[in-house]
């Protein structure tokens, strides 16, 4: 297995677990129930720590990508940037959802202000997270990408994908 798997295997999680840690924020904010904030403070944490892991793996997977066709090095650039701006938001909310998790044990009275803190900071990882899945998934998937087109070869009959760049 190498780097550019292991990205693959470990880069959803921090989109996806960050989106179900929101789902599951806003049920204990309006449920007004701390364990259940609890859970998404944990998944939070979580999700952190497999966007440390990819962005661990990512350099290694793009010495591979590079090489491969109709990979440009800005496609990979861009993809970068998100995935490190996702990262400093997710590492921040990792921090938050530290605090709110020692605030509901402590049941101290800051702990709701923190959960809509942890909230926004959520929103925003979610907003990020997209951005960054969609810039990774157009490194490798060419019908994604902006400029793409699509047409028909008549003689054989089948779809052929062009990249313009």
């Amino acid at each position: 297995m190498n780097d550019a798997h292991v990205h693959m295997v470990v880069n959803h999680f921090p989109i996806i677990g960050t989106i179900f840690g929101l789902g599951i924020l806003i049920s204990g904010i309006v449920m007004k129930n701390n364990v259940i904030k609890n859970v998404a403070y944990v998944l939070f944490c979580i999700s952190a720590i497999f966007g440390f892991a990819s962005m661990f793996t990512g350099e290694g997977a793009e010495e591979i990508a590079e090489n491969l066709p109709s990979i440009t090095d800005q496609i990979i650039h861009e993809h970068e940037e998100m995935a490190e701006k996702l990262a400093l938001v997710l590492y921040v909310l990792a921090g938050i959802s530290l605090v709110g998790l020692y605030l509901n044990f402590k049941k101290h009275a800051k702990a709701n202000l923190v959960s809509y803190f942890a909230f926004v900071v959520a929103l925003v990882a979610v907003f990020l997270g997209k951005q960054t899945g969609t810039t990774g998934g157009e490194v490798r998937h060419t019908e994604i990408r902006a400029n793409a087109t699509v047409g028909t070869n008549l003689e054989t009959n089948t779809i052929e994908e062009t990249d313009e760049d």
